[in-house]
């Protein structure tokens, strides 16, 4: 797509959002459930496209295949998530009236809720939110246009094919969704220029992509940052509960943004604590790259690990592959790294982590607010003051007592998924959904008022 073509794409983008902001909710919610039925009644189609992607991309890494990869149940939930979106409340009000107030001049002023207008949704390999970012703008009177990674271009060209023709055939403006298929960042940069018809920029991505966002864009940008995701286990944790959070926080999907990378261990319960936490992940196929605690730990009970082949090839790193496979158990000590200054930085989007034991939850918070990304961490006690403590002090879009930082997510948290989970706190922060894509303008009534 050529930059003429971009920018036409653009202007006849926000001629649409004028059209759109007034669609009924009505309209609206039988869109949705049109583009429900077409996702799932041509689902193969969509189906067919993923393979090839999958296929061209064979080389990727195990995680980033997993986001790129969809499957019937997948494409189910994603269907789900749209009739979710279809049955919540309507963002914009029947009145769309927040308050109203009587100034003692006479003037009435109304604060009322109104779409953004046009959201460019830029993002990479996931192709289920191609099907959450449409619904979420289409719900909130916005206009959306989609620009995806080129790992997964043929899946979300076919799904914003099929959304699009089941919303037009349901009453809503032909040029409320476009998808761009050039994913170069040449094209990609005269977008983020279009600061005249586009009214803000959502990236979801990797740091490069971010940074190129927030580098190149003259238009307002709402970051979905990396998860660096930690959870903290208290002296006074429940360690049973703990054990379950955190095999669950990391093994579960490592590959989305939500998953824990550095977990954080009070020194008062990591003797107890850590080597069966370390056993379970080891058996996972999960590496560990410990602080000096951590490693002393495991030295401690390395004699007791169980071996499955000779120690040399053990500890060899060729070695982990073949444990992550459920292949081989590795002794305890093969399977640990000593951890790196930039391993704390890290998200490894992968069967990776880093444990660290500090000295209270003082330590816990510092480390958290220096090295995290400001999305989701939790703690695990049973002390209610360290728990309120926690939530205070540490300055993340979501924080958790007692449960698996996996949650952040807009169907978790019943908002019927989301466009994106803002690590920024200004407009909006955690997962993006529907009130999260309105502003707001005042509407002032009068009887002939001047000022003097």
């Amino acid at each position: 797509m050529k930059s003429k073509e971009l920018g036409d794409l653009a202007k006849k983008a926000k001629a649409a959002s004028y059209t759109l902001a007034e669609l009924s909710s009505t309209i609206k919610n039988r869109a949705l459930c049109a583009m429900a039925e077409m996702l799932t009644c041509h689902s193969k189609e969509v189906l067919n496209e993923n393979k090839r992607d999958l296929n061209a991309n064979k080389g990727l890494a195990k995680a980033l295949l997993d986001r790129l990869s969809l499957n019937p149940a997948r494409i189910g939930l994603m269907a789900d998530s749209l009739r979710q979106v279809a049955s919540l409340n309507d963002p914009l009000g029947d009145p769309p009236l927040i308050k109203e107030w009587l100034r003692p001049n006479g003037l009435r002023i109304q604060k009322v809720r109104v779409p953004i207008g046009v959201v460019g949704i830029i993002y990479e390999s996931r192709p289920n939110v191609t099907s959450d970012c449409i619904g979420l703008c289409l719900k909130s009177g916005n206009v959306s246009i989609l620009r995806g990674g080129r790992e997964a271009v043929n899946t979300n060209m076919a799904i914003c094919k099929l959304l699009s023709k089941a919303a037009r055939e349901s009453g809503v403006p032909a040029q409320a969704i476009n998808f761009i298929d050039t994913t170069g960042h040449k094209a990609l940069a005269y977008l983020l220029s279009l600061s005249e018809c586009i009214d803000l920029i959502i990236p979801r991505g990797g740091e490069g992509l971010i940074r190129f966002v927030q580098e190149h864009s003259k238009i307002p940008v709402i970051k979905h940052y990396k998860g660096i995701c930690h959870i903290f286990v208290d002296e006074f944790a429940n360690t049973e509960m703990a054990g379950n959070i955190c095999f669950n926080a990391k093994v579960s999907r490592p590959g989305v943004c939500n998953a824990m990378e550095s977990l954080l261990v009070h020194k008062g319960i990591a003797g107890s604590f850590l080597p069966g936490m370390l056993k379970r992940y080891r058996d996972a196929g999960v590496e560990i790259r410990g602080c000096p605690e951590t490693l002393q730990i495991v030295k401690d009970i390395s004699q007791r690990a169980m071996v499955r082949l000779p120690l040399a090839a053990a500890i060899s790193q060729r070695a982990m592959p073949a444990c992550r496979q459920g292949r081989v158990r590795l002794p305890l000590a093969a399977a640990i790294n000593k951890a790196k200054e930039i391993d704390w930085h890290s998200e490894y989007l992968d069967l990776i982590l880093s444990v660290k034991v500090v000295a209270d939850i003082d330590q816990a918070v510092m480390h958290i607010n220096h090295y995290g990304s400001h999305h989701s961490d939790a703690i695990i006690t049973e002390n209610y003051q360290n728990a309120l403590k926690f939530t205070r002090q540490v300055d993340s879009a979501c924080v958790y007592v007692n449960a698996s930082t996996r949650f952040t997510d807009g169907y978790e948290f019943g908002l019927g998924s989301e466009i994106g989970i803002s690590t920024d706190k200004i407009h909006a922060r955690g997962p993006m959904a529907l009130e999260e894509l309105t502003t707001y303008k005042y509407i002032i009534f009068g009887t002939g008022q001047i000022r003097t």
